[in-house]
């Protein structure tokens, strides 16, 4: 049996073939965040923020971009895998990585158990559905003070060096470092997943249900795993804000904080892997730069921002950054 090369291979197979290569420009991101721990060394807070935040973002990518899942109740696996965290921690469990696996285990378990149930629902029910299920869980969080700490939220969290050498500094060098390790992990798995026939399947459900159906993919069951593992590495990025800023608040379950990353990643460009990467930045230093200029209308010019990367197109900035690189190549 003699195996087929990838000149002999059909135009469509060598297609997919060259898209699982790993591309000098996937590199950039990465490159940019190395270089700005030498170069902001006085902004590393902000970046462990947007490093977490964009973690967050791309596990939300995965289900809404790629499966198509529009959900307002992302921040629920967020602030489940952040209170697993910082509940453990305070409780005597100050390991960081084993803290962040039994986070992740925690939202998949979510994930899984109210996946069967809400993804048998589509359009404005369902989206009404993950908004309730989150607004549940920021209740009885709420409501079991003694162990999240309530409206004053879940205090003396206590975290020890990471592998029992690197120790969280007040400057955040450590934090920065350790959640961009995470970040890089996690998008290794990304995209292996996206380059797959599991990903490739999700991209189906997105554009034609029906049609996945007639031709036997178990949709329910890949929508559900689709919505296990982008919960597990939501609340890998919630357990990252836990140990790196030593405090959960209510705050991380709130609707507030899933309808900004649903911003953030159509800011970027949904379905396309680095949506996550370009929106997050850009929303959060426009914001950190608006509040400083006008502390009371800054959400003002997240808007008019937002309205004219919808006006110059549909698939965010980076659709814009195709739509130029088009344009020049024609020239």
């Amino acid at each position: 049996m003699t195996a087929v090369t990838e000149v002999s291979a059909p135009p469509a197979i060598r297609e997919l073939s060259r898209r699982h290569r790993l591309r000098i420009a996937e590199l950039l991101p990465w490159l940019i965040a190395v270089a700005c721990f030498f170069v902001f060394p006085d902004y590393l807070a902000l970046g462990t923020q947007i490093l977490i935040s964009t973690l967050f973002a791309l596990s939300l990518d995965l289900i809404l971009g790629y499966g198509g899942v529009v959900t307002l109740g992302q921040a629920a696996f967020f602030g489940v895998g952040a209170y697993t965290a910082g509940i453990l921690a305070v409780h005597g469990w100050t390991e960081p990585l084993t803290g962040l696996v039994a986070a992740g285990l925690v939202a998949a378990v979510l994930g899984m158990v109210t996946g069967v149930i809400l993804l048998r629902t589509e359009g404005l029910t369902l989206l009404m559905l993950t908004l309730v299920v989150a607004a549940m869980i920021a209740e009885g969080a709420n409501k079991a003070g003694a162990w999240t700490g309530g409206a004053d939220g879940l205090q003396g969290i206590t975290i020890s060096p990471i592998l029992g050498l690197f120790r969280f500094d007040l400057f955040r060098r450590t934090s920065y470092v350790y959640a961009l390790v995470v970040l890089f992990l996690a998008w290794i798995a990304v995209r292996a997943i996206v380059h797959s026939p599991f990903g490739r399947s999700l991209t189906g459900i997105r554009e034609n249900v029906t049609r996945m159906h007639a031709i036997g993919s178990p949709v329910l069951g890949r929508l559900v795993t689709a919505y296990a593992i982008a919960g597990a590495l939501s609340g890998v990025a919630g357990a990252l804000l836990a140990q790196t800023e030593q405090f959960v608040s209510l705050e991380v379950l709130s609707f507030g904080r899933s309808g900004t990353v649903v911003i953030m990643l159509i800011l970027g460009g949904a379905g396309r892997l680095y949506g996550a990467f370009v929106g997050v930045p850009l929303y959060m230093l426009a914001q950190d730069q608006l509040a400083e200029q006008f502390p009371i209308y800054w959400s003002s010019g997240i808007g008019f921002l937002l309205i004219a990367v919808a006006l110059g197109a549909r698939g965010g900035v980076l659709d814009l950054w195709d739509g130029a690189v088009k344009r020049l190549r024609r020239r």
